[in-house]
Formats: C-alpha cells, structure tokens, sequence
C-alpha cells in the first residue's frame, strides 16, 4: 500500500496543472526517485535478501600457484595439456623460456570449478615436492545474493519510472523521467557485469602452473694441473698479443729509423765543418 500510495503521489504531481508544475517536477522526480528506492529496499530488498543468503548455494571462488622441478619438461607440459582437455578446462597462457642455468615454462589454465580437485591432484602425481602449492577459497556468496537482490528492486523502479513516462504531459517532464531512467539503466549494467564476472570465476577456477629444469651445475671445482695448463696457455697468448701489437706500430718504427738516419748525417756534416 505504500509503494501504491507514493506512485499515486508521483502521478498526481506528474499530471498536475499550473505555472508551477513545470518548475517543480525535476526536485519531485528526485524526491520520487528515492522514495521510491528506499519503499523497494525496506519492502523487498530486506526480507528477500535475508530469505536467499539463507538458502543460497554458496559461491566460492577457488585459485591455485603451483610451482615444482622435472626432469622432463617437455612430458609434463603434455601431460598438463591433457589433464586439462580430460576435466573439460583451456589454457589461457602458456610461456616458455630458458634463464642462465635453467629451462622454465609458466602456463594459466582455466578449468571448472566442479573439476578443481581432480585436475590438482592430477598435476600433483610424481612431484617429489613444489617449491610453491598455494590454493586459495574465496566465499562470494554475500556478495552475489546482495547484488542480485539489488539488481531486482532496479528493475523493479525502472518499470515503476517507465509506467510514469507514460503519464507526462510535456516534453520537460519527459526528459526528467529518462535521466532517472539512464541512471537506473546504468546502473543495472553495472550490477550485471560484476554479477556475471563472478559467476565466470566462481563457475571456473584458474591455476597458474610454473616448472623447471636445472641445465647446468654451479661450482665446478678446476684441478690444480689444469690451473698450470691454462696458466701457459694465458702467458703464451699474452706474448703472441704483444708481438702483434708491435707489428701494428711498424710505422713508427721507420719514421723513427729515417729521423735517426737524418739527425747522423747532420752531426757528422757539422764536423766535417
């Protein structure tokens, strides 16, 4: 009877003659707006929301990093690809690289929630230890029963808004109606996008998978017979450096030889004199 009695009230000063109805309308729109809103959520929204979280399944996002060493990246990279075709997921990334002493590959796969489990004790068969095994349960179920209770009472105001449109009389009162339509409209496309982002995420779970392969040994110990080997061949290269650096300078040497040979005819000319 209240939300009855405040559309009438919205109707009458919509339909409303006289100089001041004009003026009037875009502060009784707003006015209507949130008494509107606020009779939904108070008549509606409260009771419904508590009756749903009551009997709502719980929606729980789950996510896993994992990160482990083999001996056979290539095989655990296949058999990765075929845990996931086999629980129904798709790889989102899949990277492969190779650092100083070690082969690695990073992959991103998304599977559904439904399957989670199997597919990381899949993964899980023959790794002696994982360097990183973290799986984590995020309970959205508050979240989404309150948006979606909200996003009914929007709904709700936007046909109330919509039955009003239909009752101005002139273009202005018009116009006030549909920028409280947008809102409302804008409105409802936020609460169904993230409506519908955690639905994609609670419905399917992502796993980060990192493994490796150690390629090369660090701190190789050199006998000390080598250190003698090595030792001539650095001095022998060092002397073989030298001699072909002197024969890059073999200008030098002739300019120098010539300026000798003419400072000697000099001295000797001068006495002679």
């Amino acid at each position: 009877m209240k939300t009855i009695s405040a559309l009438l009230f919205l109707f009458a000063l919509a339909c409303a003659e006289g100089p001041s109805s004009d003026a009037s309308f875009k502060e009784s729109a707003d006015v209507g707006y949130a008494t509107e809103e606020a009779e939904i959520v108070r008549e509606q929204l409260i009771p419904k929301y508590t009756a749903s979280k009551e009997a709502q399944e719980q929606k729980i996002i789950k996510t896993a990093n994992l990160a482990f060493s083999t001996q056979k990246p290539e095989e655990t990279h296949a058999r990765i690809l075929q845990l996931t075709q086999q629980y129904e997921g798709f790889v989102a990334n899949d990277n492969a690289g190779k650092s100083y002493n070690r082969i690695y590959r990073n992959m991103t796969v998304r599977i559904p929630t439904a399957n989670f489990q199997k597919f990381i004790d899949g993964i899980s068969e023959g790794v002696e230890y994982f360097d990183r095994r973290d799986i984590s349960r995020q309970d959205v179920t508050e979240e989404f029963v309150d948006l979606q209770a909200r996003l009914k009472a929007k709904r709700e105001l936007e046909n109330r808004y919509l039955e009003l449109l239909k009752q101005a009389k002139n273009v202005k009162e018009m116009l006030e109606i549909e920028r409280e339509l947008a809102n409302i409209r804008e409105e409802i496309e936020a609460k169904q996008g993230r409506l519908q982002y955690l639905q994609d995420r609670v419905s399917v779970s992502t796993v980060t998978i990192e493994f490796y392969k150690e390629t090369s040994e660090t701190g190789v110990t050199v006998s000390y017979g080598q250190k003698i080997v090595n030792a001539l061949k650095g001095g022998w290269d060092g002397v073989s450096v030298f001699f072909l650096g002197l024969l890059y300078l073999w200008p030098l040497f002739v300019i120098a030889f010539i300026i000798i040979l003419v400072v000697r005819w000099f001295m000797r000319r001068k006495k002679k004199k």
